[in-house]
Order: structure tokens, then sequence, then C-alpha cells
């Protein structure tokens, strides 16, 4: 069982291992299994049948739907959204017959704060995804995704920019954009989008 005694939901056909770590208010659904030396901060919601391997970090504030696992090697920053049966990688070369069992094969993954990925996406090992970027659904990550961008397809490809709150951004003819729902704007610059 966890290491700490906070005010969190373990479902009661949930497998949480030895020395775990869960922040408060975290809810953690059936089936689900949270392996030895992982940390869950708070306010997080892991749904029905998520596997976090071992020594896995995640955020505060993270939602992982149905179905997802979270290999050694991913680590989840604040308000990272993954959406249902998306797939993380933690080895490029796997095989049956030469097995790669420990850290250093394991190649790592960043999801940076407030990411979004889509449903059924792949976000291949050793790729970072950047601060508030959104992959869509069937998406298939093979390189670093910059901050705010939106990709799509397989290989994912920036289809456009979003704000922080997830809105389309348009840019005016100085690179410059405004998001009504998160009251922040932002500047579009050498292909990459900062907030100003």
């Amino acid at each position: 069982m966890p290491k700490t005694k906070k005010n969190y939901y373990i479902n009661k056909y949930a497998v949480v291992d030895k020395d775990v770590e869960i922040g408060e208010n975290s809810k953690i659904w059936h089936f689900t299994h949270v392996q030895s030396g992982a940390v869950i901060g708070r306010n997080c919601i892991l749904g029905q049948n998520v596997n976090i391997g071992n020594n896995v970090k995640v955020g505060n504030f993270v939602k992982i739907q149905n179905n997802v696992s979270i290999y050694e090697g991913v680590i989840l920053e604040d308000y990272v959204f993954c959406g249902p049966s998306m797939v993380f990688t933690n080895i490029l070369d796997p095989r049956s017959k030469y097995p790669q069992v420990g850290k250093e094969f394991y190649i790592p993954t960043l999801i940076k704060e407030g990411a979004s990925l889509g449903a059924n996406c792949t976000i291949v090992c050793g790729n970072t995804i950047g601060k508030f970027a959104f992959v869509g659904a069937g998406a298939v990550v093979t390189k670093n995704i910059p901050d705010y961008a939106l990709v799509v397809g397989n290989p994912a490809k920036i289809i456009g920019w979003i704000s922080e709150a997830g809105k389309k951004l348009i840019f005016d003819k100085k690179g410059i954009a405004h998001c009504k729902k998160s009251e922040k704007s932002y500047k579009f610059k050498n292909n990459f989008v900062t907030e100003i």
C-alpha cells in the first residue's frame, strides 16, 4: 500500500504496490495497477485498467483515461490529459528473443504541463510533447512537438496552434493572437508560439 496516508480514493479492485506515493484527492479506479516507486500527484484521476509502471512520476491534476499504460521512463507534468487507450513506448527496438529489461534500456519521454494526448494516439519514446500541445486522436508522434502545437496524422504533423485553454489561435499580421477563454495572448515567431 502507499507509504503516505492522505485523503485519496483507491477502488477495492485496484492494485497498489509497496513504496508508492499518492497525493491528496487523487482517485484510482478499478483494475488499475500502480507499481513500486511510482509517484502520483494531487487531484489526479486514473481510470479503469490503467497501468502505472515502476518509478513513473505523474504530476498534479493529471487525468489518465481508461486502458492507458504509463511505462518506466515516461514523465507526466501537471495538468496532462491522456485520452482513452493512447499508447506510450519506452524502447525503440523491442525484441522478445533479446529482452531489454532495466532502466538503462528505457528511453525517456517527457509530456509537459497541460498537454493533451488524444484517444488511441501513440507517443514513440525519446520525444518531448510541449506545454499545452494537443495530439489528435490516432496520431503517431515520432518527433518532438513544440509548445501549443496541434498535431494530427501518421506521422504527426503540425496543422495549427492552440491556446492554454485549447482554443485555436488565429494570428494577426504581427503574429499576435488572443484567447478569450484563457484571457492570454500569444506570439508566433520562427515557427514557435510563446505566451506574451
